[in-house]
């Protein structure tokens, strides 16, 4: 099968140069303990979700070719190609790096002197900053495009019956398959870089028919891995996918000939590839929460891959790791990626480096104009940039519900008189790393089957009884019944629930009209700053908080100044806004260099509605077009957890805040309004003596 973006001389040029690389350098330690590097970094990642064949153009194709090329006339090293990249990229990122710091300090100067000198470089230097950075975005992309390595190992369309021949324990009895009968194509039109009529794309398959289509050439590079690891759960459970693994390892391991050009060394090096890719990217979901299919897998390993292949300890190296992770990502938080980027000695992600040129681009430039006569939100308030927190390391934070320092006894008697007095910027600084730590701990198959959890359109009904789950999950499971799914959804949109509760019950308890008044107008500027900073999951809490049917009949709202009770207005555009496309804020290269949350619950049901519909074809086919669109959609979740926000903490309001979310988690708003006088809207005295005798008056003509 050729890809989509370059044409047949494109993919067969990857997968012939890179195999005689293959030939050269492994010889006949083939099936012994491959290099370090080989192994390392084999997912696709979101981009291979998100773009498809797109993700790589001709440019990274042309630059990775000619890298390791000490001579015209050399051919194509692995080796060296994998020590250049490392030194370029390392060398880029240490000149953005001193450059990003100069700029930095070039911008102060510039706030305190304002000098003419200092205000005609700022522009060329940033110009300077751009070049670089989109030098080392590209040089990531090209050490992404590495897993082309991995496509040396693809077989062509007509050899993948021959991929489920070899997994099957009774082939004798077993009768013979074409590829029709496994997988179903369409064509499309003629590319202009393809010389032939035109290029087939899948469109659906039997679930056999698209395990063995991870086999095919060129699989990795047009995302269809990616999007396969995200969207298998419909068709195949996790044990069944792993013993198809395991089976065809099993059935080439031994057999494998040291050529690598053979097919069983083809599907028994694949298999490995595949495997690494599931770990790597779906640990988390697939088995961290299932022991027995952990279990299965070092057992195999153990006992029939290690003494055999070295792969083996690769692999449970792998495993080890990613455990390591899983454990330790339940009591840090995103911080903890950021120490560990940092510890890398000359070496930093784009993401962290281009953190203050993003910031101070996103507040001059970044500003969403969806109501009239709304200005930026700088204007409302002045603040405190320099504080003592700022000084601090990360925090190692903890979930909403987890106890801190402060006792709920002494947050309660502070009350609303803190959130009043911080700015609306220092709350939504703290309010968006504390939604960032439960973000960062979701994975895009989260997202998916919600049905099956209760997650519907208006609210989040959670199952409370098993009854309710059972038929839930009766009626509406798009998995295999088998199918081991993390709910970790729930808790997600739990935690929403729990900030629009915890708003609504800060504003009705305050018991004077004045306090409303100031709360409502730090929540909406709070909310305002929230999406203009790209952070729609708490900005979206808010609003669902100011939307409560008791927060909307408070008298408060009726002398709240003009301007902010248009921030309201505006909220409910970002709404309609992000519920438009589900894909709305993939748009343009803003969320590449811009940290992003989008919001949990408005996510789902987009997915909800790709869900919508059958997923199999009269003949029973799968329709991958189905589920690779849903794969795009989900992407999007590791696409914004790669560039954090890194707003300075601050541990007192953080933990202040943690204290008042969960005191009102559970709370019944309309109780706690009852309580409180400032809720009602009050009638004079005169005004009210008045109206009884009126009625009065009314009553007793009608009995003369």
């Amino acid at each position: 099968l050729q890809s989509n973006g370059c044409g047949p001389g494109f993919a067969e040029e990857n997968t012939s140069s890179v195999e005689q690389a293959m030939i050269k350098t492994a010889g006949n330690t083939y099936l012994a303990s491959p290099n370090l590097p080989d192994f390392c970094g084999c997912s696709p990642g979101w981009s291979s979700a998100f773009y498809g064949a797109e993700c790589f153009d001709s440019e990274v194709h042309n630059y990775l070719k000619n890298l390791g090329k000490q001579k015209s006339s050399e051919s194509q090293n692995i080796d060296a190609k994998k020590v250049e990249l490392e030194q370029l990229l390392m060398m880029e990122t240490k000149n953005y790096r001193k450059t990003i710091k100069f700029y930095q300090k070039l911008l102060q100067k510039e706030r305190r002197s304002k000098g003419p000198e200092t205000k005609s470089m700022l522009p060329k230097l940033r110009g300077q900053l751009q070049e670089m950075k989109s030098k080392v975005q590209f040089l990531e992309l090209v050490k992404k495009y590495q897993m082309i390595y991995a496509e040396q190992w693809g077989v062509e369309s007509c050899v993948l019956p021959t991929v489920i021949h070899n997994g099957k324990a009774d082939t004798m009895d077993m009768a013979p398959m074409d590829e029709s009968s496994l997988l179903l194509y369409y064509n499309t039109e003629k590319h202009q870089c393809n010389n032939q009529n035109g290029v087939r794309v899948l469109q659906a398959g039997t679930p056999l028919g698209l395990m063995a289509y991870l086999y095919s050439r060129n699989a990795f590079l047009e995302g269809y891995v990616q999007q396969f690891l995200y969207t298998f759960r419909y068709f195949c459970t996790q044990e069944e996918f792993l013993q198809f693994l395991l089976d065809r390892i099993s059935s080439t391991l031994s057999s494998a000939s040291l050529d690598p050009s053979t097919s069983l060394t083809k599907i028994c090096n694949r298999s490995f590839y595949i495997l690494q890719a599931w770990i790597e990217d779906c640990y988390s979901v697939d088995f961290a929460t299932n022991t027995d299919l952990l279990g299965t897998l070092k057992e195999f390993i153990s006992s029939k891959v290690a003494s055999l292949n070295g792969y083996g300890e690769r692999l449970l190296s792998l495993l080890e790791d990613a455990s390591a992770r899983k454990s330790g990502s339940a009591d840090l938080c995103s911080g903890v990626d950021k120490c560990k980027e940092e510890s890398e000695e000359g070496r930093k992600t784009l993401h962290s480096l281009c953190k203050k040129l993003s910031e101070d681009v996103s507040r001059k430039n970044f500003y969403w104009k969806l109501s009239k006569g709304m200005g930026p939100i700088a204007q409302y308030q002045r603040e405190r940039l320099h504080t003592g927190s700022a000084v601090l390391p990360k925090p190692c934070c903890s979930s909403f519900t987890e106890e801190s320092s402060v006792s709920l006894a002494r947050a309660d008697e502070v009350g609303p008189v803190l959130l009043i007095e911080c700015s609306a910027q220092q709350l939504c600084w703290q309010l968006t790393l504390l939604q960032q730590e439960v973000f960062n701990k979701c994975h895009p198959v989260h997202f998916l089957n919600s049905r099956a959890l209760g997650v519907k359109d208006k609210c989040v009904a959670v199952p409370k009884t098993v009854s309710a789950e059972t038929v839930s999950l009766k009626v509406c499971n798009l998995f295999l019944s088998k199918c081991i799914q993390d709910q970790y959804l729930l808790q997600l949109l739990k935690n929403a629930d729990s900030i629009s509760t915890w708003v609504a019950a800060e504003i009705v308890t305050c018991h004077t009209t004045k306090r409303q008044v100031s709360l409502l107008s730090k929540f909406l500027l709070t909310a305002k700053c929230c999406y203009e900073q790209r952070n729609f999951a708490t900005a979206m809490q808010i609003l669902a908080g100011l939307e409560n049917l008791i927060v909307r009949q408070l008298p408060a709202w009726k002398i709240l100044p003009a301007k902010v009770a248009e921030i309201m207005e505006e909220l409910k555009a970002v709404e309609v806004f992000l519920k438009s496309d589900s894909l709305c804020l993939m748009e343009g290269d803003r969320f590449k260099t811009l940290p992003t949350i989008p919001s949990a619950h408005v996510l789902a049901m987009h997915v909800q509605q790709l869900e919508t519909g059958g997923f199999t074809m009269t003949n029973g086919a799968h329709k991958w077009t189905k589920l690779r669109n849903i794969a795009k959609v989900v992407s999007q979740v590791h696409a914004f957890q790669e560039n954090p926000y890194t707003y300075a903490p601050d541990f007192k309001l953080q933990s202040y805040l943690r204290q008042r979310i969960t005191h009102f988690k559970d709370a019944d708003i309309s109780a706690l309004a009852a309580d409180n006088c400032a809720n009602f809207h009050q009638i004079p005295a005169e005004k009210h003596s008045r109206k009884i005798q009126d009625t009065l008056r009314r009553m007793k003509a009608t009995f003369q």
